[in-house]
């Protein structure tokens, strides 16, 4: 029972180290690219819940589960690497906010079902999962900004 309990709080604490990396990863890609850490989280939290080893079925992998072209396109050699995982996730976020005229909606949208099939269907994301993602990003990043504002106010770091 002792030992287990060790080993839970071990693994905890490397995943909270994990998490602790990636953030960082995750504020100073979202400051280079210029969009705001807290959609930087929510698209993370969404994709991969933090898991720096996820993949999907579709072939996505890493914390903000870039596809294999888009590694390609964005100079990743490694997906699973929070550090080029998250620059690339950044970098294509903020493609895609310019190739949607700063929509985010629109943006986020072309990153879950890819630009080329939104912009085919006239800028509009239909799809019951793509509004779903769209809605889930979006409630995750107003938290965020919730929790932000709220360390604001307590007088710690943002």
């Amino acid at each position: 029972m002792r030992l287990a309990l060790l080993l839970l709080v071990s693994l905890a604490c490397r995943m909270s180290g994990q998490t602790i990396e990636a953030r960082r990863w995750a504020d100073h890609w979202a400051n280079v690219y210029g969009i705001q850490r807290e959609l930087v989280y929510a698209v993370i939290e969404t994709e991969s819940s933090w898991n720096p080893r996820a993949t999907s079925p579709a072939g996505a992998a890493g914390l903000m589960q870039l596809m294999p072209d888009t590694a390609v396109a964005f100079r990743v050699t490694n997906r699973f690497d929070a550090a080029e995982n998250i620059r690339a996730g950044v970098a294509y976020l903020a493609l895609l906010r310019d190739q949607c005229g700063g929509d985010w909606r629109l943006a986020i949208a072309s990153y879950a079902a890819g630009y080329g099939r939104v912009h085919r269907h006239g800028l509009k994301y239909d799809s019951a999962e793509v509004v779903s993602y769209v809605a889930r990003v979006g409630y995750l990043y107003r938290r965020n900004r919730w929790e932000t504002l709220l360390k604001f106010e307590k007088g710690g770091p943002g």
